[in-house]
């Protein structure tokens, strides 16, 4: 009698488990191995993202880099973006949301994300990055487990569903298990220029109208969604079963 195949969940569990005492380069090297020529990064040009990328790029890989290019950042996150892509030389993919902010504001009214913020980044991040991740079979992001609370559990290798089809990709977690400091360290050691928000109290840096700065030493992501309760975008979750239901209809993905 033949084995049952093996599921995707049941394979990302796996390769988790194989991979979990890797070093990180090694990962990257049987990521690449298994998964490439079709793997991306998905990268804010936060401080974990900028870590992964100089990683890959000195161990000689050039994979496409996708931007959520929301409406919202603040401009220096874009012209670090565009530094970063010269210095790197990166093959960054700009994914923007199906409207602009003023036509998603004309037709759901103005500042979305202080009335429903997870609907905002639904529109804004998770509708993009989904439609955008359909064309590869695996994308590494720069998760840590040490980031937050909700993410304490983040495995080396996860399975994550697309849709309700079955339609799916593996994502790649090869920071889980460094810590801030060790981010710290190399990026420091790295000679890559600074974020400019980051000296100014902002660690990790969002939308700019959902990031607040925070006192030296605080949670990292504390300054995210502050004051709303809210943690996470929700494209770092397992499963993405579509937008909270708002009864609105979403015109077709745009993307440059």
């Amino acid at each position: 009698m033949s084995a049952e195949p093996s599921s995707p969940t049941r394979t990302a569990a796996e390769l988790s488990r194989a991979w979990e005492e890797l070093d990180t380069r090694e990962i990257l090297r049987r990521a690449h191995s298994r998964f490439g020529p079709r793997l991306a990064v998905g990268s804010a040009f936060g401080k974990d993202g900028v870590v992964l990328l100089h990683l890959l790029r000195t161990q000689g890989y050039d994979f496409p880099v996708l931007f959520l290019d929301t409406g919202y950042h603040f401009p220096e996150t874009l012209a670090y973006r565009d530094e970063l892509a010269r210095e790197l030389s990166l093959s960054v993919v700009n994914l923007s949301p199906s409207e602009s902010v003023d036509a998603q504001g004309a037709r759901l009214g103005a500042e979305l994300f202080a009335r429903n913020p997870d609907l905002c980044c639904e529109l804004r991040k998770v509708e993009p990055m989904r439609a955008a991740l359909r064309g590869y079979s695996a994308w590494f992001t720069g998760l840590r487990r040490d980031q937050s609370p909700a993410r304490a559990a983040t495995p080396v290798v996860e399975w994550q569903e697309l849709s309700s089809d079955g339609a799916g990709v593996f994502k790649v977690n090869p920071l889980a298990r460094w810590s801030r400091g060790a981010v710290e360290e190399y990026l420091a050691g790295s000679g890559l220029p600074a974020h400019p928000l980051w000296g100014r109290g902002y660690p990790s840096v969002g939308c700019a109208p959902c990031t607040r700065a925070v006192a030296p030493g605080a949670p990292e992501r504390e300054g995210r969604w502050a004051g709303t309760g809210k943690t996470e975008c929700g494209i770092h979750g397992s499963a993405w079963p579509g937008r909270p239901s708002l009864g609105l209809p979403t015109p077709a993905l745009a993307a440059d």
